[in-house]
């Protein structure tokens, strides 16, 4: 007896529903179910959006044996196979492709698809041969489905085979199968060959502008990525997720800080700053071209970091490992320890990369031994992290030469653990050396590298050399050393030579550097300012006078000088004479204030190398209201009595700086940090180690 059309309907009725159960109960309850395939097929859909597997083996059993009237056509085998893959029955689902006494072409497209998509490319590749020898032929979406394959598992040869295939069959100007090709060619590292590829295409979808913005960024063409980006606006296309994902590190490699906030404004307007990727992309692009930045722009990093945070959205573990330097950067140490807990409780305070970080941020904040004790509970230890425990010593070590002695404790410690020194442990190890002196010890480490680890210097251990030598005042052998170096002296060697020249008052090497670094970057303000202050040193305010009025002529402005301070859970940035912070008057009414107090206990300004054609009145203004000055006289203004003051500098600074008495020892980080230990009174005292300085 077949069964009423009332039954069919409430059937079709419980299968739009998504009654699925209810649904199998009429039809295992009738005596002879109908044999209408489109309701078994939605059955079967209902399945794999409810991911109930059992149910659909009871459907395929249905069929096969008690719908007597309904021989399954291919295509309901098909969608069986369907079935059986998206609820993760592998089994099954081969076990009907198998038993197909007929195939076309889109059941073999289902069971490659199904191979693709479950991690298992060889199967899919031996299928999609096996298919053409039995003699049905590839389309469209075979090829869409197996080019993928071959970009996953990187096989160049293969791909390029079925690309011959793809133009014999004429499928060469469908868009999906070439943004396909394209996609292969640069995961397959043939950025040459997607490039021309992509160029012939005379439509291009989202998928293939996306693969190759991925792949110039990932072959490091960064400018081609974002010239590519921009044409893929031009041509109207959307930028999608993983757009965004590509696009954002190439800013952030070549230090684009104006094209990465263009780009974030097109997330906003995209909707995308919620998706997880994009914004700790975002992240890492503030923080990266934050640190090309001289005036106070890693602060956007820090702010779209909180915004994330606030959002809801997880930082994954590159996130924490870019967005903890900045903190490192500009002394933001309150910020840096709200990350660190968010580090414990997202579990990553085991990765090494992260951990590392850390050491470096606590380090930079002068609290060392923080540093210390969290280097010590690592569980485990590589290059990365000896690496950092040496540079945090070395970082430290210009404001306590016992630091730098550590530092050459810990490589050595770490020579002893098995682990090989890399590059950077070695460019730390020397400026530990430089700081102190040791130049023996520093030539030593030199040889070292490439005798012992055969690690070939680069320019940052020329540079610690020369500054380790400069220092020791053997400006003759520096200079003979720069001769000899087995690379091209480029500007920042020679401006380290400049600068070893002022302490050792040798004017004739002096002019000699700067010539070089006049015709090598005649733009370059700091040999300009180096030399003037050389003059001056020496009393020769004429030549003092014509290396400015050289600057002027030419038109080069000084970088300006920026000073960071934390306070009120934000990070606050200070320039000469700013009027621009909101607590602007209360902070000059208390420069004011520590500026007769100093007087009156008998201290004067060192305006010896202000510049030399204003008047002194002018002059003292303009040291008093220094940057620093101005980030210092905020603390003062915001922080309760014995509170540690930490302020960090882009730029050198002069001594007057120091006329506030330490009760802890100022200190130097990798701009510069000082460490003022906050006191009622003003003293006109200042040590001598208090007013050395460093210049990196």
């Amino acid at each position: 007896m077949a069964m009423p059309s009332t039954a069919n309907f409430n059937l079709t009725a419980l299968c739009k529903e998504g009654w699925l159960k209810e649904a199998l109960h009429i039809l295992l309850s009738t005596h002879n179910p109908p044999a209408n395939s489109s309701i078994y097929l939605q059955l079967l859909q209902r399945c794999i959006s409810k991911d109930a597997i059992t149910e659909g083996k009871l459907i395929h059993s249905l069929i096969t044996h008690r719908v007597f009237a309904f021989a399954p056509c291919t295509y309901f085998q098909n969608n069986l196979i369907n079935m059986y893959v998206k609820c993760g029955s592998w089994i099954y689902a081969r076990k009907v492709f198998d038993e197909m006494t007929e195939r076309e072409v889109s059941s073999w497209n289902v069971i490659i698809a199904a191979y693709r998509r479950n991690a298992n490319p060889q199967e899919a590749l031996s299928l999609f041969y096996q298919m053409q020898r039995t003699g049905v032929q590839p389309d469209q979406f075979t090829f869409a489905t197996i080019i993928p394959v071959c970009a996953k598992t990187r096989a160049l040869e293969q791909g390029m085979g079925i690309h011959e295939s793809i133009v014999e069959r004429g499928f060469s100007s469908d868009v999906v199968v070439t943004s396909a090709l394209v996609d292969m060619y640069v995961k397959c590292g043939s950025i040459h060959k997607a490039h021309q590829l992509f160029d012939k295409m005379t439509e291009r979808d989202v998928v293939s502008w996306n693969a190759m913005i991925a792949g110039y960024a990932q072959n490091r063409f960064y400018e081609k990525a974002l010239e590519t980006y921009k044409k893929m606006q031009l041509a109207g296309v959307k930028s999608v997720s993983s757009t965004f994902a590509s696009i954002l590190p190439a800013c952030a490699k070549i230090g684009d800080l104006q094209q990465g906030i263009d780009i974030h404004k097109s997330i906003i307007e995209s909707g995308f700053s919620s998706d997880v990727v994009v914004a700790n992309a975002l992240v890492d692009m503030y923080a990266k071209c934050g640190r090309y930045a001289q005036n106070g722009l890693v602060e956007k990093a820090l702010k779209t970091f909180n915004q994330m945070q606030l959002a809801g959205i997880k930082p994954m573990s590159t996130t924490f490992a870019s967005i903890i330097p900045v903190c490192g950067k500009i002394g933001a140490l309150e910020q840096g320890m709200y990350i660190h807990q968010s580090i414990i409780k997202s579990g990553f305070l085991s990765d090494i990369v992260v951990a590392s970080a850390l050491v470096d941020m606590y380090a930079k904040g002068k609290n060392i031994h923080k540093a210390r004790d969290l280097f010590n509970k690592m569980p485990q230890k590589n290059v990365v992290s000896w690496t950092a425990m040496v540079a945090a010593y070395a970082q430290n070590g210009y404001a306590q030469n016992g630091f730098c002695k550590d530092a050459l404790r810990v490589f050595e410690l770490m020579k002893h653990s098995g682990t090989n020194p890399d590059h950077v442990s070695f460019a730390s190890v020397l400026l530990a050396c430089s700081y102190v002196g040791l130049v023996d010890e520093g030539c030593k480490y030199f040889s070292d590298m490439n005798n012992s680890y055969c690690i070939i210097p680069i320019i940052d251990h020329f540079v610690c050399m020369i500054d380790l030598l400069g220092r020791a005042g053997y400006l003759e052998e520096t200079l003979n050393f720069i001769i000899k170096m087995p690379i091209q002296p480029v500007v920042v060697v020679w401006t380290c030579l400049l600068g070893a020249c002022r302490p050792h008052k040798n004017i004739r090497l002096g002019v000699f550097t700067a010539t070089i670094l006049f015709e090598l970057d005649p733009n370059n303000a700091a040999t300009y300012v180096l030399l003037s202050n050389i003059y001056a040193d020496m009393g020769r305010w004429a030549e003092v006078q014509r290396v400015r009025r050289l600057m002027n002529d030419r038109g080069i402005q000084k970088t300006p000088g920026c000073s960071w301070i934390e306070g009120h859970k934000k990070v606050h940035a200070f320039f000469v004479g700013d009027r621009s912070h909101p607590q602007a008057h209360d902070i000059y009414a208390k420069l004011e204030e520590l500026s007769w107090e100093m007087k009156a206990a008998g201290y004067l300004p060192d305006s010896t190398h202000a510049l030399n054609d204003v008047e002194v009145e002018e002059k003292d203004l303009f040291l008093c209201h220094h940057s620093e000055k101005l980030a210092i006289a905020f603390g003062l203004l915001n922080t309760p009595p014995g509170t540690t003051i930490r302020v960090v500098k882009n730029l050198r600074s002069g001594k007057c700086i120091y006329a506030l008495h330490c009760r802890s020892s100022p200190s130097v980080s990798t701009n510069r940090m000082n460490t003022i230990k906050k006191n009622t009174r003003v003293a006109a005292n200042y040590s001598k180690q208090s007013s050395q300085k460093t210049f990196q």
